[in-house]
């Protein structure tokens, strides 16, 4: 009887050894497969850069005037008469009328004032002109003194320049992108003996739009509006396979 139960334990353990060394087989193989299917694909980053000129701004001005509140419908008086200049400026300026949008007066109180005074508000009013005439609107936002000295307080809040054909160029420069991609996959191929073959996948990154000669890049995009001249950057990953 015991000799029965040594040649069970025997067997079982001959069992499982045999089926430990079918199964090693087995994920050994399943691995050399995934090794060798990675040795076969080489994923790599390109990219594009392009140089362009801005076609469209924004130019933000602001009128203000202060006025306590005994003198509100005096201020709200004068705000207009203000309007009227600024309107008069812009036309003598030829800019166009349909490319101006004057915003409603927004009322602010004052809270920095000495205790026990009359309370003040500032009146504010903002003037949007959007043009293609890149130039010239940027040529009279810095010459505003003809406004000054009529008495209106204007100011300029932005200058806002933009390119308004970033997704055609998008189109044009993916395709630049991938050729960079295989460039530098086929780099790395040769140092492995290898060489690039199909085009197995490509996925667009984020575009960043700077001003020219800057580095200043986001992981989630971004597009300076502050200068007329720009760079567009945009990088796609890439996936080839190796022959």
């Amino acid at each position: 009887m015991e000799n029965n139960n040594k040649f069970l334990m025997f067997l079982n353990s001959r069992i499982f050894i045999g089926v430990g060394i079918v199964l090693a087989s087995l994920v050994g193989a399943y691995v050399f497969y995934q090794v060798r299917s990675f040795d076969n694909t080489l994923t790599v980053t390109g990219s594009a850069t392009k140089q362009v000129t801005s076609d469209h701004v924004k130019w933000v001005g602001v009128i203000n005037r202060v006025a306590k509140a005994s003198t509100l419908k005096a201020g709200y008086a004068d705000m207009a008469k203000d309007i009227v200049f600024v309107k008069e400026f812009l036309k003598e300026k030829n800019i166009p009328e349909n490319q101006v949008v004057i915003s409603p007066i927004f009322m602010d109180q004052n809270y920095d004032q000495p205790q026990g005074t009359e309370r003040s508000y500032t009146l504010r009013q903002t003037i949007d002109i959007n043009s293609s005439d890149v130039n010239s609107i940027a040529e009279i936002a810095k010459n505003i003194q003809p406004l000054i000295e009529k008495g209106v307080i204007f100011s300029t809040q932005s200058l806002e320049y933009t390119y308004t054909k970033l997704p055609e160029e998008r189109v044009s420069m993916l395709g630049d992108a991938i050729k960079d991609a295989k460039s530098r996959a086929s780099k790395l191929a040769e140092s492995s003996g290898k060489t690039v073959g199909q085009l197995k996948s490509a996925s667009s990154g984020v575009v960043q739009v700077m001003s020219a000669n800057s580095t200043d890049v986001s992981d989630y995009g971004s597009y300076d509006t502050s200068k007329v001249e720009k760079t567009i950057m945009m990088t796609v990953k890439t996936s080839f396979t190796l022959k």
